[in-house]
């Protein structure tokens, strides 16, 4: 499991375990937050095409699937 503090989640880059259309590295561009101003989400942008996800950023968290930094 990756820990991650939330306040330091913003303009981290993550690495895709297993890539989809050549999508490897990706950086978080954006927080989604709720009313309480509690972190729900984040916006990754993927650094080959600049294709935006949306994704829950607890799921940031497993590493089968995401790595910390651009390996």
């Amino acid at each position: 499991m990756n820990q991650i503090n939330p306040k330091k989640l913003l303009h981290s880059k993550w690495t895709a375990v297993a890539p989809k259309q050549k999508e490897r590295h990706f950086m978080v561009t954006k927080l989604i937050r709720s009313e309480n101003e509690v972190i729900i989400a984040c916006e990754l942008e993927a650094v080959i095409n600049n294709n935006l996800y949306e994704l829950d950023w607890q799921a940031l968290k497993d590493t089968s699937y995401w790595l910390m930094g651009w390996r």
